[in-house]
């Protein structure tokens, strides 16, 4: 991309208002630009109107609406979409739009790569190159917004993607906040989960902002010995501190703590397991995701049998823990997180590449 001007995205509702004031504009104009970003998802600022033509023609002079460009565009046969954005240093990063029933649910990265560096991720496996800025993370989901007819609208936003949220917290708190400001997606924190590997320190932080996201936090096992191997930064850090900081944040939010399972063939996935886990979150008010491995080739990980799956749920539930199996979405296309990255680094994509199901073989 030749212009480096910045992304209108970066700017909050006060920032752009603010911007508008000193243009000599009054700051209700501000509202009036975002209801054209975000509400009538226009992608060029002669479509806006309804403002003067001297302002849309600064506001063309000193921004842009995107800074990233869409690399691949892959569809799958479910219905859902994954775009891999190529960033303006060249980067790419990943995100996807689900549907199913009357939701529309997106999930969005926060980091070009991840330094967490679970075993079974290939998000990792590039390493972690740097975060995502406010701007960018929005453009995610404006992207993802526009993907869907016109009277569709994103109804939830996990933040599951590429990366560890916590370690970018402040700029997706304030990419997050702006979706809910005038002008915005009207899209309610509480329809917003946030996923972990498990920072203390930064879930307490989560859970001083004033606002009711959902946590959910990447467990994968029920003892440290285990987890150290599929999540190398527990040894740091503990599954004894992680709960202590869940339970911190349930006490101060009220939010029930949700606990990402992924599930790996006779890796994680035993009855014995399954009671260990048990013990771990009995007494708490907690939900426990079941996700079975989606297959990267790169890594010697593969989903569970589905007698021993069926048998772990058993187990959990009999103990009075609440367990859902999460339902596999695009898996006939790249649809482990970082492998749609891995694949377009290994190939060097170029923009714009649509792949549907049918021209893709399953990942």
């Amino acid at each position: 991309m030749t212009t480096q001007l910045p992304s209108l995205c970066e700017l909050t509702r006060d920032e752009l208002a603010l911007w508008c004031q000193n243009h000599g504009e009054q700051p209700y104009r501000a509202d009036q630009i975002r209801k054209w970003l975000f509400g009538k998802r226009v992608n060029d600022f002669n479509a806006m109107t309804d403002i003067s033509a001297g302002l849309r023609q600064q506001l063309a002079h000193e921004f842009v609406i995107f800074s990233s460009e869409i690399a691949t565009h892959q569809k799958s046969s479910d219905g859902t979409e994954k775009l891999l954005l190529r960033l303006r240093d060249g980067e790419t990063t990943e995100c996807v739009l689900m549907r199913e029933d009357d939701r529309r649910t997106i999930c969005i990265s926060t980091q070009v790569g991840c330094g967490m560096g679970c075993v079974f991720c290939a998000s990792g496996l590039l390493g972690l190159s740097r975060n995502l800025t406010t701007g960018e993370i929005v453009e995610e989901i404006l992207r993802l917004d526009r993907l869907l007819p016109p009277l569709e609208r994103i109804t939830n936003v996990v933040v599951m993607g590429m990366g560890e949220p916590l370690a970018n917290l402040p700029h997706l708190l304030k990419a997050l906040a702006t979706l809910d400001e005038k002008g915005g997606l009207g899209m309610s924190p509480r329809r917003i989960t946030i996923s972990t590997v498990g920072l203390p320190e930064k879930i307490r932080e989560l859970s001083q902002v004033g606002k009711p996201y959902n946590l959910a936090i990447s467990l994968h096992a029920p003892n440290d010995t285990l987890r150290s191997e599929l999540v190398p930064v527990n040894r740091n850090i503990g599954i004894d501190a992680i709960l202590a900081a869940a339970d911190d944040f349930f006490q101060e939010t009220g939010r029930r703590v949700t606990y990402e399972y992924v599930v790996l063939a006779e890796r994680n996935d035993s009855a014995e397991q399954a009671r260990e886990l048990a013990q771990l979150l009995r007494g708490r008010n907690a939900h426990v995701n079941l996700i079975p491995m989606n297959s990267v080739s790169e890594l010697p990980y593969h989903d569970p049998a589905a007698e021993r799956l069926r048998t772990f749920v058993e187990i959990l539930e009999s103990s009075g823990v609440t367990t859902t199996v999460r339902k596999r979405k695009g898996a006939d296309i790249d649809a482990a997180c970082g492998q749609l990255r891995l694949r377009a680094a290994s190939a060097n994509v170029e923009p714009i590449t649509t792949v549907s199901a049918s021209s893709q073989n399953p990942a």
